[in-house]
């Protein structure tokens, strides 16, 4: 949800963003795709002539790309190698290792936050293991990792197959803000991590992909428990040793503290140092060069060998290779260690190319082999952007268009709506539950579906195949999956292109919400996605006012964040409130605040404008609040709280309580308690309402009016993707601020 995403959690410390970024690889997805959907350069039918990969070639285009106008904003420093043919054709730096200091960057020696490009060697060090018969791909993983206690309701065990696919069916566990700390000297074993935090299994094992951090987490322990080594030393005697990877390590310690690029957010801010539990990481903690990854990528295309170093058998590797599930062949998953590559349009993710992307807060990674081509990619970058999507695509185009070719469909009648209409609901990522796409069948006779998010909005799904359909603006995929019990998924490429959604539960409803009630479609959303009851016979109680506990720990929750672990202070009038967890969060991440912060008074009614105030407090980090102030409130606001109010209407966070007025106005009852039925409509609106579509078009319109217009392309830029724009929104005035009895 776009309440809490990227940007919004930089009113938090720099710490607590590093962790909410560790979604080590996804979180940050949305705002790219964004980015890349417009600005990549028209994809190639095929038939361009490739040209030819070399030394030259190669250097030349790097060159000209990381010196592009396109490509500048998206880094502060980089590094990349090419090999091909056990060579490494190119390998450069570009920009800064420390902007301050002026460092440049040097493919040998600076090293980078890899992420989860950390994968792929901890499940080449599993794949040894494999090779020497003692560990089995097929075995129940507790047969490796004794002492984890879990639920697992299904008549299937979760393999270490379904650890490297991604497919174990567990519970989502990333990484927590307690993780994430500044203490070098604090050590949490992944032993005692992984049985602190162990999912229970809610999907049955191999059914459906999620992207997996604690799967590897998991796959280290297999490694250092079979092995009898600790993680990290084998890492270094069996995979970076005899690659001669002299500059790689999974501890961050003093020699890699000294190598390591500075971090910048997208402002081009340094992120301070940060250590993340458990200690090592095996699925996103390795720190490496472009150089000493270009020695795995000539060992991995060399048939595992370099050097005379043999760290993979022949088979292993093609192993390695090969992809293992798919929701449909244009729309791979992963291999033993490898993900899809990006889409581009009409071809859809070629399974000829493998990939690993990873990101941590400051850091992003790219690392891509085509196998029958005997060549490897490799970027690392120390700020988090759409970089490495613009390389893959103008790398692929460059010099193997074929497998940008779009593809020949068979023909095909498309389905009727009727037809069509086991699609219709809503589907919540399975990583990222918060994120939430809303299909339709598209009116009585069309063959298409229509699809709506909050970050890009509404856009129609042309059908190709049964379960197959192309976005009529990108010509990118996104398909189906059924199975007999009826639960479907779904994986499109621009909100988590990593993992598949699920389509929620049929709604069956509250006794006291007549289906013609203009709240239903929002109450039955969100019993449809698990937010509210869905047993039968259920009162909601919709008139019943709502308490601040109530509103700040149901949007909280709705936000997909836990309660804070920090014990609220016993002078306060919540510490042993039954909310108290999410209302010291809401303190924390400064959704509360005022003069008085012992009391809040939880069970109090709110008000419609606290509310509002509450939720602008954090959405005005990413929506500057100058975009709404021409917004006409009919009706009585308090001045403290017209900024949140004026955000709210133009952005459509409300229910059908509100009216737009024949002046233009709108009376949001701002001194009116809020009740719950206009709660649910607020909350449904957070996680359907495409809100970053209509602030773009707004900051293209407050562009356009201005002066000096900018560059096409700079335009272009922010309307694509208005996350990236630097956060300079001043803070509200004293005068705009609630007083102590207001929320605070």
């Amino acid at each position: 949800m776009h309440l809490f995403n990227r940007n919004t959690r930089s009113k938090w410390s720099a710490l607590t963003s590093a962790c909410m970024a560790l979604v080590l690889s996804l979180s940050l997805c949305a705002p790219q795709v964004q980015a890349q959907t417009g600005a990549t350069a028209p994809v190639s039918d095929g038939s361009k002539q490739p040209v030819t990969l070399n030394a030259e070639s190669a250097n030349a285009f790097l060159d000209k790309f990381f010196a592009s106008p396109e490509t500048k904003p998206n880094y502060v420093g980089a590094s990349v190698v090419v090999v091909k043919d056990g060579q490494v054709i190119a390998e450069k730096g570009y920009g800064h290792a420390d902007l301050d200091k002026k460092t440049p960057v040097d493919p040998k020696n600076t090293a980078f936050r890899v992420a989860s490009v950390s994968k792929t060697f901890t499940a080449a060090a599993v794949m040894q293991l494999v090779e020497q018969g003692k560990v089995d791909l097929k075995a129940d993983f507790q047969t490796y990792v004794k002492g984890l206690h879990f639920e697992n309701p299904f008549d299937a065990p979760v393999t270490v197959e379904h650890l490297l696919t991604h497919t174990t069916g567990f519970e989502i566990r990333d990484p927590q803000p307690e993780d994430i700390h500044t203490d070098q000297g604090k050590y949490i074993t992944m032993e005692d991590y992984a049985e602190q935090h162990m999912p229970p299994v809610v999907r049955k094992p191999g059914s459906a992909y999620m992207y997996d951090n604690f799967s590897f987490l998991l796959l280290g322990l297999i490694v250092e428990n079979v092995s009898g080594e600790p993680f990290e030393t084998y890492m270094q005697e069996h995979i970076f040793k005899p690659l001669g990877m002299n500059n790689s390590s999974f501890m961050l310690n003093e020699k890699f503290q000294k190598q390591l690029a500075t971090g910048y957010d997208a402002a081009h801010k340094p992120v301070d140092l940060y250590f993340i539990d458990p200690n090592p990481l095996p699925q996103g903690g390795m720190l490496s060069t472009a150089e000493d990854i270009g020695k795995f990528m000539i060992a991995f295309l060399n048939d595992g060998k370099k050097d005379n170093q043999q760290i993979l058998q022949p088979e292993t590797v093609k192993s390695m290779e090969q992809y293992r599930s798919s929701i449909h062949p244009l729309l791979p998953d992963t291999t033993y260690g490898f993900e899809a590559p990006f889409q581009l349009p009409g071809a859809g993710s070629s399974s000829k190319v493998i990939t690993k992307a990873g990101d941590l807060t400051g850091y992003s990674s790219y690392l891509f082999f085509i196998p029958e081509q005997n060549t490897g990619v490799f970027l690392t970058y120390n700020q988090n952007g759409a970089l490495r999507s613009l390389l893959y695509s103008a790398f692929i185009q460059n010099f193997f268009p074929q497998y940008a070719k779009p593809v020949q469909f068979k023909e095909y009648t498309p389905q009727s709506a009727e037809e069509l209409k086991r699609f219709n609901g809503l589907y919540a990522d399975l990583r990222i539950s918060t994120i939430i796409s809303k299909l339709q069948a598209d009116g009585e006779t069309s063959s298409s579906l229509s699809i709506s998010d909050p970050f890009l909005g509404e856009r129609k799904l042309i059908q190709l195949e049964d379960n197959l359909f192309k976005d009529e603006l990108t010509g990118q995929f996104t398909a189906f999956k059924t199975y007999e019990d009826g639960t479907t998924y779904m994986r499109e490429p621009y909100l988590n292109p990593f993992g598949y959604a699920k389509k929620g539960q049929k709604a069956v409803g509250f006794r006291d919400v007549p289906k013609n009630s203009p709240y239903a479609q929002a109450i039955h959303g969100l019993q449809s996605l698990g937010y509210l009851e869905n047993g039968a016979n259920q009162v909601f109680q919709p008139k019943t006012t709502v308490t601040r506990a109530e509103f700040i720990e149901d949007i909280l929750k709705l936000s997909g964040l836990k309660p804070s672990k920090t014990t609220p202070p016993a002078d306060t009038d919540w510490a042993n409130h039954t909310s108290a967890g999410y209302i010291q969060l809401g303190y924390e991440i400064g959704m509360i605040a005022g003069s008085d912060e012992k009391q809040f008074k939880p069970d109090q009614a709110i008000v419609r404008q606290e509310a509002a105030v509450m939720m602008w407090r954090t959405m005005q980090l990413q929506y500057p609040s100058e975009l709404f102030k021409d917004v006409k409130l009919a009706g009585q606001t308090d001045a403290w709280a017209v900024p949140a109010v004026q955000m709210m209407v133009k952005l459509g966070i409300y229910g059908p309580e509100v009216k737009m007025l024949e002046d233009g106005s709108a009376d949001f009852l701002s001194r009116k308690p809020l009740i719950r039925q206009e709660q649910a409509a607020i909350m449904y609106a957070l996680i359907t309402q495409p809100t970053n579509r209509i602030v773009a078009e707004l900051m293209a319109a407050q562009q356009s009016e201005q002066p000096q217009q900018p560059s096409a392309e700079e335009a272009a830029k922010e309307v694509e993707a208005p996350e990236s724009k630097p956060e300079t929104t001043p803070m509200p005035t004293t005068e705009s601020t609630p007083p102590a009895a207001s929320v605070q």
